[in-house]
């Protein structure tokens, strides 16, 4: 075991009075830091009060390399970009589950932090990455220089994101079904999923390429491509994908319906409607200018 060696030094009276008296007349210099507060401009006023103050969240809009992917190249996100996705968001997203659900679900269950990123995140096989969750803590999206007034955008690149990262906190929060696995369960590709299409992959059971690569992947797809299109996109997926396959969705749909339903209240298609409405309003909506 090491041990550590103390030496004590005993000083006389006199001379540590004289060691305190020094330190007494010596000032400080000022600071080499700057010490003084950031001054929050009104777009950040606004964000301490609409998230972080009502739903404890923390939206990161100013680039930073600490938290950031640093295995990509990244570029920062528009302020003005920033600022109207930061009011979709809580329009399209927060608040259609504070309507469904009520503001307490929505404050305790969300992740804490939001980060805007301006660029795509491109891997070296091709895929792009479009938001990424770390530990039900932290949601990023990608993208925010190409932001378009547009619901079927909105749900590509941001909403499905959200709602599909939001999925695995509830259900990680409270299991689903593990039966839900056997449905599809010796069909999942892992990683290889990018090698096949959506509609490719709605053939074998899965709604979209990604569901694909494993059981958590499928149920949270499941879902958040339920609530973010309308029955007709939904009819059309099981067209595509042939009366085996669309039995397999549609089971697949069955447990998701009974998950949310059960676990945590929410009717998935009263949440769908929500959704939609609420994003079909983003092109009429009156943005604030900070």
């Amino acid at each position: 075991m090491k041990k550590n060696k103390f030496i004590i030094i005993t000083l006389s009276l006199s001379l540590m009075v004289l060691l305190l008296s020094s330190c007494k007349e010596e000032q400080l210099g000022p600071s080499i830091f700057d010490t003084t507060s950031a001054e929050r401009t009104k777009f950040d006023q606004w964000l301490l009060e609409n998230y972080t103050n009502q739903y404890n969240i923390e939206f990161m809009y100013k680039f930073s390399d600490i938290e950031s992917d640093i295995k990509y190249n990244l570029v920062p996100a528009e302020l003005k970009k920033s600022e109207n996705l930061a009011q979709i968001v809580k329009h399209v997203w927060l608040e259609s589950y504070d309507e469904v659900v009520g503001l307490d679900f929505t404050r305790h269950y969300v992740p804490k932090q939001i980060q805007l990123i301006g660029s795509g995140a491109f891997d070296s096989d091709g895929t792009v990455v479009l938001g990424t969750a770390e530990g039900g803590l932290k949601v990023t999206l990608y993208y925010v220089n190409n932001l378009q007034l547009d619901p079927t955008y909105l749900n590509e690149y941001y909403f499905h994101v959200m709602h599909h990262e939001f999925a695995h906190i509830l259900h990680q929060t409270k299991a689903y079904d593990p039966d839900f696995k056997k449905v599809t369960e010796s069909t999942y590709v892992g990683n290889d999923w990018y090698l096949s299409t959506d509609a490719e992959a709605q053939k074998k059971g899965f709604i979209t390429a990604y569901a694909q690569s494993e059981t958590n992947e499928d149920f949270v797809e499941t879902y958040s491509m339920y609530i973010t299109h309308d029955q007709a996109w939904w009819n059309a997926a099981l067209t595509n994908a042939g009366a085996a396959s669309a039995a397999l969705l549609s089971a697949k749909l069955e447990f998701v319906r009974t998950y949310f339903a059960d676990k945590w209240s929410i009717d998935i298609d009263i949440m769908r409607t929500v959704v939609l409405r609420r994003g079909s309003e983003v092109g009429s909506m009156t943005y604030l200018n900070f």
